[in-house]
């Protein structure tokens, strides 16, 4: 990004990525179908929280085109439709890591 010039509406579209992605619950329901499809009912009892709830993160998920929804007969299921959201949370676990790292080596005593 740093050797890019990017409009104003790009800039806009990439804060918005990073703004779906700024709630914990919807990091919970990411970390889950990492396991693979998953029905609202699961994700519900994963994120433990009430069934609207997790469904109104869903849309918002889906139609961010993070996640697809499928639908068999009465049950709605959830997959990832983008998997590089994973790589993005690996580099964000990574600098916290180390940044957590950094803290605690100022803290260490000899």
């Amino acid at each position: 990004m740093a050797n890019k010039h990017l409009s104003l509406e790009a800039l806009d579209l990439i804060a918005e990525r990073f703004k779906v992605l700024s709630e914990p619950i919807r990091l919970q329901i990411l970390h889950t179908l990492q396991e693979g499809e998953k029905s609202v009912n699961d994700l519900t009892a994963a994120v433990q929280t009430s069934q609207p709830n997790v469904s109104k993160h869903l849309k918002i998920l889906q139609k961010n085109g993070i996640l697809e929804r499928n639908q068999y007969g009465n049950t709605v299921y959830y997959t990832i439709a983008d998997e590089s959201i994973f790589s993005l949370c690996e580099t964000v676990c990574g600098s916290l890591e180390e940044n957590l790292r950094s803290k605690a080596d100022i803290f260490s005593i000899a």
